[in-house]
């Protein structure tokens, strides 16, 4: 039997110093362009170091387990298949190696490397063979036709909207398809692609041959319309339109799948937040490529409701373990928490879409947020562990089940997460600049190196930047003598809004500013959308510096969430803060802030790959021997959240108790 041979990976990723130049021209459908992973090469200090341990950890050992775990081996048994054959597993277990791929893709550009694209190539040889002759591609019903899994049902989609995956499998296929063929310029994955595609919409729809059935669980909406932009194949941006048009209105009607009503009618986040954002995102994309306006208002509502009443201080959504699910409105519990990786990079995919849409910054502040907070924090610093929930609170000992624990695991049995992580991470330098005719906008600020097109013609910038630590960006125009207007994002927590709702305000009198100057002219001007706009003829050498004031801010939440009344969160620029206990020989769920406290900011390089701490007076609480209640002045000592739980199992808390309502 055929075997994929995983030629020591960590050695193959850390470089062969090959380089292919690729050109593959896509074109979203938005209003406004998003620049290519392909053209940003990030240096930025903070980003290098996830983006080396992505490389050099994540992806090998996501390679890694999918021979180890026999990912590949269902390829390879699919090709051949036998009644013989055991199907275990979970159904969407090909997607691990779909999203792998596409993580190692977007690396790729970064990191050009020969061997690599070699170990890729072999993996495609046995998904091509596993492929049947009309493009179905499915593993857990190929290997064995007659016994296939248990959630496949008996026949091909027969069970597809409620666990058989193939729909979902087919949306992973395609966007790691897409970003093999952008990496590489090779269509080896992407034909594999557009057959299974193919297969797809010839079977589903409203025809009088096809069955009328919708993916069960979202992302080959998203992943259609992908297609359509890189073939031109209006068929796929059909079929997308179709499995949102008829959502609602088939066999499966709940609010689990969002399926509860039709998705115009839908005004409200529920049910599991991945397959919500990544609908969601599949809803922004097909808006934009149709000028339906009817998707447009819907997908703008639902957005509302998850920023003003269902979405975290550190950007995770879906606060129920129950079905990974939205909960009630304004309900967000610390200690059970549940906030999926997974749903925080659907979340980032919906506000990168609804910025493409709109142009309006405060999406970006929510996927800032969102970024350097509840995403990062599901991978260690050393790329190779890994969170399935992240919990706003821990007290030690909480455990959600025997798969899904408060401790950072290097795999899971549902191993969603892990790979989706691999295949994000690599994908950042695609979220830094955007474009529209003569607009240039800047979006995240860390140091790159980024070719653009802009109004037909080659502008290149140099961005510098010590984000998210302080405020300085340096931008630097290295080619492009042209005039072109430069929309610089002031972040939100600048402005002095934390959220663009009243979810979360600011509880204190801090009054944070910025300066922008070119060539060491300062430029004064009205915020348009949150952008400031300099609009000049730009010649090399121009040079565009950014300060943003940068202190430690108190937060409070909306009265509505009773789980952080008494409560206040500190961030400090994009970064939300939490009291871990490493850091503090006291129990920090015992403690009590000051009324005003103040913050002393403290640089330690060598602690958790260097990060800011903060320090701030508070009194700890206890009982003495004849039950009275005594306290203690202590030092509290608060790291970024992303960064808890890299030093063994203990408490941590986002949410700290300043008023005596809310002491347990």
């Amino acid at each position: 039997m055929k075997k994929v041979c995983l030629l020591a990976i960590v050695a193959i990723i850390a470089g062969s110093g090959y380089s292919q130049k690729k050109e593959v021209a896509l074109h979203s459908g938005y209003p406004i362009d998003p620049v290519p992973f392909t053209s940003v090469k990030v240096t930025d200090d903070f980003w290098k170091q996830r983006l080396k341990a992505s490389r050099e950890v994540t992806i090998p050992l996501a390679f890694s387990k999918c021979e180890e775990t026999g990912r590949y081996e269902n390829f390879v048994k699919a090709a051949n298949p036998s009644d013989d054959y055991k199907v275990e597993g979970f159904s969407f277990d090909d997607t691990d190696v779909y999203k792998t791929i596409e993580g190692a893709s977007y690396s790729l550009q970064t990191y050009p490397d020969k061997k690599l694209e070699q170990y890729i190539d072999s993996v495609l040889e046995i998904v091509a063979a596993a492929q049947e002759p009309d493009g179905y591609l499915y593993t857990a019903r190929t290997m064995n036709p007659k016994h296939p899994h248990n959630w496949s049902g008996p026949e091909r989609w027969s069970e597809v909207e409620n666990l058989s995956h193939e729909f979902y499998n087919l949306g992973h296929m395609v966007e790691g398809a897409v970003a093999y063929y952008q990496a590489t310029g090779k269509r080896n994955f992407l034909d594999i692609a557009i057959k299974y595609a193919d297969c797809i919409c010839k079977n589903i729809g409203e025809g009088p041959n096809q069955k009328r059935v919708i993916p069960g669980h979202q992302i080959a909406e998203m992943a259609l319309v992908r297609l359509y932009t890189v073939t031109g194949d209006a068929k796929y941006l059909n079929q997308a339109k179709f499995f949102l048009d008829a959502r609602g209105t088939t066999a499966r009607k709940d609010i689990y799948l969002q399926s509860h009503k039709p998705v115009l009618e839908q005004e409200e986040a529920v049910g599991h937040a991945v397959r919500a954002g990544y609908m969601y995102s599949g809803m922004a994309d097909v808006a934009a490529i149709t000028g339906d306006s009817s998707y447009i208002k819907a997908v703008d509502k639902i957005w509302d409701n998850i920023v003003s009443k269902k979405l975290y201080i550190t950007g995770g959504i879906g606060a129920r373990h129950q079905g990974e699910a939205f909960g009630d409105n304004y309900e967000l519990p610390n200690l059970t928490a549940y906030n999926e990786t997974c749903a925080a990079i659907s979340n980032v995919y919906m506000n990168y879409r609804l910025f493409l849409l709109h142009g309006d910054a405060k999406y970006f502040d929510v996927l800032e947020r969102t970024l350097y907070n509840g995403l990062i924090s599901g991978v260690s610093l050393d790329g190779g562990q890994f969170f399935y929930p992240n919990p706003l609170s821990c007290d030690g000992k909480y455990r959600f089940n025997a798969d899904h624990t408060i401790t950072r695991q290097p795999w899971f049995g549902c191993a969603c997460c892990p790979s989706n992580v691999s295949r994000f991470i690599p994908s950042l330098p695609g979220y830094v600049y955007a474009v529209k005719d003569t607009q240039v906008y800047l979006n995240l600020f860390l140091s790159n190196r980024a070719e653009l097109k802009v109004n037909g013609k080659k502008v290149v910038l140099e961005q510098e930047s010590g984000y998210p630590w302080n405020g300085d960006v340096r931008v630097k125009v290295a080619q492009g003598n042209q005039p072109f207007t430069m929309n610089v994002r002031i972040p939100g927590w600048v402005r002095g809004s934390v959220l663009p709702s009243d979810l979360y305000s600011y509880d204190d009198d801090q009054k944070l500013g910025y300066r922008v100057s070119v060539n060491g002219q300062e430029v004064i001007g009205e915020l348009r959308k949150g952008y400031l706009q300099i609009e000049r003829k730009w010649k090399k050498g121009d040079v565009v510096e950014v300060h943003f004031d940068m202190q430690p801010r108190i937060v409070k939440a909306n009265e509505k969430v009773t789980a952080d009344r008494g409560r206040v969160a500190i961030e400090r620029g994009p970064i939300v803060y939490c009291a871990e206990w490493p850091d503090n020989d006291f129990n920090i769920q015992n403690i009590l802030l000051n009324q005003y406290p103040k913050f002393q900011v403290i640089e330690k390089p060598d602690l958790l790959y260097g990060i800011k701490t903060l320090t701030t007076s508070a009194q700890s609480l206890n009982y003495d021997t004849a039950g009275k209640l005594v306290t203690k002045d202590v030092t509290l000592t608060l790291i970024p959240y992303y960064a808890w739980a890299h030093r063994g199992e203990g408490r941590m808390d986002v949410w700290l108790p300043i008023n005596l309502i809310n002491l347990k």
